[in-house]
């Protein structure tokens, strides 16, 4: 432990990411977590105490995940049944086409609206592309140099929030799927999304 982390034991550094992790909505980054002890906490430090919190937490009904935008508690995925019956509501369900769309961006970005189309073999409506954008699953990131300056399409952070993944490269290969023709088959159907802790 290096001589700025003297200035907090141990037991009070825990304590504190533990009260953040779990009053706060979103994930957060080391950066954020340093935060709160104004940078007088090196990182190899957090990372021991998040280490600390995950056994800890480990055979109660939550659960401490890495997710591409930090850490974060959530409830496991057994405790969601109950968890239900205070909100029966369930989530929303997306059509096949914006499943589809959402795949195609997902493992091919960026892409074109024309990738898509070409991909799909339909048309992509702009309602489509608004759903996937309201929900904050994809952004425009830029327009490819080429006539029309179409614009480029691809996930964010959040998309992989929702799906509990530090990275794209956690999304199964396409080699486990058959096609994305037959909706049972599309690595991002209603069932994986929806078993998801979404904010």
């Amino acid at each position: 432990m290096t001589t700025t982390n003297l200035l907090f034991s141990q037991e009070q550094i825990t304590n504190v990411l533990e009260t953040a992790l779990l009053t706060t909505s979103g994930p957060l980054s080391l950066n954020e977590l340093n935060k709160l002890f104004e940078g007088k906490v090196d990182n190899k430090t957090l990372q021991a105490a998040l280490i600390f919190l995950d056994k800890k937490w480990h055979d109660s009904g939550i659960e401490l995940v890495a997710v591409a935008g930090g850490w974060r508690f959530q409830s496991k995925p057994e405790m969601q049944v109950f968890l239900d019956r205070l909100d029966p509501q369930k989530p929303p369900r997306y059509s096949r086409a914006v499943m589809e769309t959402l795949a195609v961006i997902a493992y091919r970005q960026p892409v074109t609206r024309g990738d898509i189309e070409e991909i799909r073999g339909v048309a992509v409506s702009t309602p489509i592309i608004r759903t996937l954008e309201l929900r904050g699953w994809i952004e425009t990131i830029g327009q490819r140099d080429t006539p029309g300056r179409p614009y480029l399409y691809a996930t964010t952070q959040h998309f992989l929030d929702d799906l509990n993944l530090q990275s794209l490269e956690q999304l199964p290969s396409l080699e486990s799927f058959k096609s994305l023709e037959e909706p049972a088959d599309n690595p991002l159907d209603h069932t994986a999304i929806e078993g998801t802790q979404l904010t």
